[in-house]
């Protein structure tokens, strides 16, 4: 299968994320761009464009043009993936493969974008470069719309307002605020997000929201296909991750746990 620009750099910003956290862990020096280009085998330009994005997101800092580092971003997700409901979804992920084929993804929202926790491990299936930590928009995902589902339409104008929709996302992207919300009340009545190419061409994604005690959705639960793997089965497969998601909610216990440990480090 064909490797996309935004899979390679994924695996590249990952690549550096565990370069300069495994050093830091280890006690090693810390690196600069050059040294870490070189431990890479990267252009130096395409490590410090990478690093740059990284420190943007807040997964590395770097202070007064030092070394880099882990920042805030990398320990909430580290503190989020530790919760117990998000450490037991493992087994209900590998439920969802088993009992679909597909793969299965847990994720939350950080504003405008949003952060994959877990993800199964059938790694040869559609969507298998994917690790945790990726980041998505929220606008034109299944998982991101799946988080959306509570949200007015003051409010999607509220939080996307900012948002350049030019050039994101699939074929089948929302372009404005109206758009997505016009995806939302298509989707709102048969109770499932269905995202059909709207994030990558040839890729599905069927998602529903996770609440916790209160009723908050704290997350969302979504599998991944082809247009044969869901367009039909999709009423029929909806209620295996409601399932799902609601185990999940129930075993959440603090409302928001996750989703909170994550939005400590930004102020979202």
């Amino acid at each position: 299968m064909e490797v996309s620009p935004e899979a390679s750099s994924l695996a590249q910003g990952l690549r550096l994320v565990r370069l300069v956290t495994d050093r830091e862990k280890q006690g090693r020096q810390l690196l600069g761009v050059s040294q870490l280009a070189a431990e890479l085998d990267m252009e130096q330009s395409r490590v410090s464009r990478l690093a740059q994005e990284l420190c943007d997101l807040g997964l590395l800092e770097r202070l007064e043009r030092g070394p880099f580092r882990a920042g805030p971003r990398f320990f909430s997700l580290a503190a989020s993936l530790n919760v117990g409901w998000v450490r037991d979804s493992r087994a209900e992920l590998e439920e969802l493969v088993s009992s679909l084929g597909l793969r299965s993804r847990l994720s939350v929202r950080d504003g405008v974008k949003v952060l994959l926790l877990r993800s199964s491990t059938n790694n040869s299936v559609l969507g298998g470069f994917a690790k945790p930590g990726m980041v998505t928009p929220v606008w034109c995902t299944g998982s991101g719309r799946a988080l959306l589902w509570d949200h007015s339409r003051n409010e999607l104008d509220a939080l996307l307002k900012d948002v350049n929709f030019i050039g994101v996302g699939g074929p089948a992207a929302a372009h404005s605020e109206a758009e997505v919300d016009a995806l939302m009340e298509r989707d709102r009545p048969r109770g499932f997000v269905l995202a059909a190419e709207e994030f990558e061409h040839g890729v599905w994604e069927l998602g529903v929201p996770v609440r916790d005690s209160s009723g908050a959705i704290i997350a969302a639960l979504s599998v991944l296909g082809t247009l044969s793997d869901l367009e039909r089965a999709a009423p029929e497969l909806a209620p295996l991750l409601h399932s799902a998601a609601h185990r999940l909610g129930s075993a959440s216990g603090t409302p928001g746990s996750a989703s909170g440990a994550l939005g400590s480090a930004t102020g979202n």
